[in-house]
This record gives C-alpha cells, structure tokens and sequence, in this order.
C-alpha cells in the first residue's frame, strides 16, 4: 500500500491507533502495533473497493519528496 499510515498509542482507548490520513474515516485499531498496522491495511483495502463499487473518487497517494 502506498498511502501514508499514521499509528499511535491512545490512552484514553488503551490500543494503538493507525489512521490513513488520505482516505477520510479509514482507521482500525489493536492491542499491539503490528494488530493496529495489518488492521488499518484491510481497512484502506475495503476503503477503496467500496469507493471504487460507489463511483466515488480515491485520492492518489501523495508522494514524498527528497530534500537534500
């Protein structure tokens, strides 16, 4: 997957919390990281399979830039 994932720890849910900043509402949860990371894949998966049935468009992945 291409988009960018953001994962952190929420206290007040006691889980980590992994969010794709580009697909509006796509997050997941877990107990661990590495739950909340293959949680939020599927996720952004059926994210875009339920975007592309409804005709809806499905933002690019923004692409990163070198600086040096």
């Amino acid at each position: 997957m291409k988009y960018e994932i953001s994962i952190y720890w929420s206290d007040e849910d006691q889980c980590y919390v992994a969010e794709v900043p580009e697909l509006p509402g796509c997050a997941a949860d877990g107990k661990t990281y590495d739950e909340a990371l293959a949680a939020v894949e599927i996720i952004a998966h059926e994210w875009i399979e339920t975007a592309t049935r409804l005709g809806r468009p499905i933002p690019e992945p923004k692409s990163r830039t070198a600086h040096s």
